[in-house]
C-alpha cells in the first residue's frame, strides 16, 4: 500500500467514524517530515479517543506499526505517526489554535466527505 493510498485510507475510515472537517494534505514536495497529513476534528474527548483507535485499528489491519501515537491521556490533540503517513485529531478549538492547514497552505489539500 503507498503512503497516498493508506492516508485516504485513514481518512475514510475517519469519515465512517463520524469525524469532522477530514482533509489530506500532500506534503511530499514540501517536505521530508512526512508524506501526508490526515487532519479531523472529533466533537468530544470521546469521540476523538475512538477515532484514534479507528486509526490505529486500520494500521494494524494493515501491518503497519505507528512509530509514535501522542495525546491520548489528554485527549486534545491526539497525533498517530505511522511515518509517512502522520494523523492529527482535533478538537475543534486546538485545531483553530495550532491551524496546521495554515501552516502547511501550500499543500495541495483533499477535503474528504461522502463524495470522495
Amino acid at each position: 500500500m503507498t503512503s497516498e493510498e493508506l492516508a485516504h485510507c485513514c481518512a475514510k475510515a475517519l469519515l465512517e467514524k463520524q469525524a469532522e472537517d477530514i482533509r489530506v494534505l500532500d506534503l511530499r514536495k514540501l517536505t521530508d517530515i512526512a508524506d501526508f497529513f490526515v487532519v479531523a476534528s472529533a466533537n468530544s474527548p470521546i469521540h476523538l479517543k475512538s477515532l484514534a483507535e479507528v486509526v490505529e485499528e486500520l494500521l494494524d489491519n494493515h501491518k503497519v506499526k505507528p512509530y509514535h501515537i501522542e495525546g491520548m491521556s489528554g485527549l486534545r490533540w491526539v497525533l498517530v505517526d505511522a511515518y509517512e503517513v502522520i494523523v492529527h485529531l482535533f478538537l475543534p478549538e486546538v485545531r483553530e489554535y495550532y491551524d496546521i492547514e495554515g501552516y502547511w497552505g501550500d499543500a495541495p489539500t483533499t477535503f474528504i466527505d461522502e463524495k470522495n
